[in-house]
């Protein structure tokens, strides 16, 4: 069985997903120290005792997250109890690693959700806004055809604000929880900011400032990134990967 030294898939990985350059509120990359040497790697959008279990049970030597430890889990000054307290003591026995990459995932311009979802909905001649992306359809459409796109594509059920059926051309997209950027994504002439989850100011606001805003779901939005990060360590170091998909609605 092919094996390739942990260190060297996370340099790889903070290398081309250009870590260096983002601010972020958790660490990009290693996370917590298993085995030196890696044969699988399981992949998941966030790091759970399902997501865990599942490692364990196929003899996995290295998690794969986008939602990893973030610093609000553990608390200032740290603590461990609750549910990361079997977390950790599951993945310590175990000898597992865990890496997460948040927005380096989310912006990378090859890889990442954003771009990934881009393509999978078919919007083009993109420009960078912010993490992500707008542009625009080949030819504009119902507000509810572009809805029922992305529920079949991301298996999700999209909540939309202002669902009155316009028409749209001009898509803004950034995953997860980016749904008040919606107003910088109108003043660059957005007909729709799609992102993952909506909170109720933004649906108020969004009524308010007549722009069709689409939560559809942190969860479905940002799985792309990291299975696509799975399939190039695949090539680089001719090991194993596989993404776990745990539904998740919001």
């Amino acid at each position: 069985m092919k094996t390739a030294k942990r260190d060297d898939i996370v340099n790889f990985c903070k290398k081309y997903l250009n870590v260096s350059s983002f601010d972020d509120h958790c660490e990009n990359g290693l996370q917590i120290e298993g085995a030196d040497k890696v044969s699988k790697i399981i992949l998941g959008v966030s790091w759970s005792q399902k997501l865990i279990d599942y490692a364990i049970s196929k003899k996995a030597e290295m998690i794969l997250v986008h939602h990893g430890i973030f610093p609000k889990m553990i608390g200032n000054p740290p603590k461990i109890d609750g549910y990361m307290k079997g977390r950790l003591k599951s993945m310590l026995s175990n000898d597992i690693s865990l890496v997460g990459f948040h927005l380096p995932l989310d912006a990378h311009p090859k890889i990442g959700n954003n771009i990934s979802l881009c393509k999978l909905l078919g919007v083009k001649n993109l420009k960078p806004y912010d993490i992500g992306f707008i542009g625009n359809l080949e030819k504009a459409c119902s507000l509810n055809d572009f809805v029922n796109t992305i529920n079949k594509k991301l298996n999700t059920k999209s909540v939309v604000t202002n669902n009155d059926n316009r028409k749209i051309k001009k898509i803004a997209i950034v995953s997860g929880g980016a749904a008040s950027w919606y107003q910088g994504a109108q003043k660059l002439g957005a007909d729709v900011f799609v992102t993952g989850e909506l909170y109720e100011g933004v649906v108020r606001s969004s009524e308010e400032e007549n722009i069709s805003v689409i939560g559809a779901g942190h969860y479905n939005t940002e799985k792309l990134g990291v299975q696509n990060l799975g399939k190039l360590l695949e090539k680089e170091f001719g090991i194993k990967s596989e993404f776990v998909d745990i539904p998740c609605e919001v």
